[in-house]
């Protein structure tokens, strides 16, 4: 079996940092692509930021130049370094990563989700 547990959500007024976590754990042979995506209330979820095995990265336009994703394949980690916060960044945030088992099947896993709440 295969997890992600997340961690760093929480409140914090507008201006301000979060770190986001994100470990993987289980019978993990390689992980390929991963990310951050975010729902708030009555909307879709949406992809954040994303990052490839390579380190490439890619962001959605409304948080370039605030976040930062990175990842530690030593630690099978992703992180979100999230600055300048708005109220409107105010959502559940959930890691994404797309994992080969031992089995070598493959799929994508998601996190149980972090509340990041901004106050204005």
């Amino acid at each position: 079996q295969v997890q992600l547990v997340e961690s760093g959500g929480g409140l914090v007024q507008a201006g301000g940092s979060l770190r986001l976590s994100c470990a993987a754990s289980g019978s993990i042979f390689t992980i390929n692509a991963m990310g951050w995506y975010r729902q708030a209330p009555g909307k879709q979820r949406e992809l954040v930021a994303g990052i490839t095995t390579g380190s490439s990265q890619n962001y959605a336009d409304s948080v370039k130049g605030r976040f930062t994703i990175s990842r530690d394949n030593a630690k099978n980690t992703v992180y979100l370094q999230m600055n300048s916060l708005k109220p409107e960044d105010t959502a559940v945030y959930y890691c994404h990563a797309a994992i080969a088992d031992w089995s070598r099947r493959s799929g994508n896993y998601w996190g149980q989700g972090t509340q990041v709440t901004v106050s204005s």
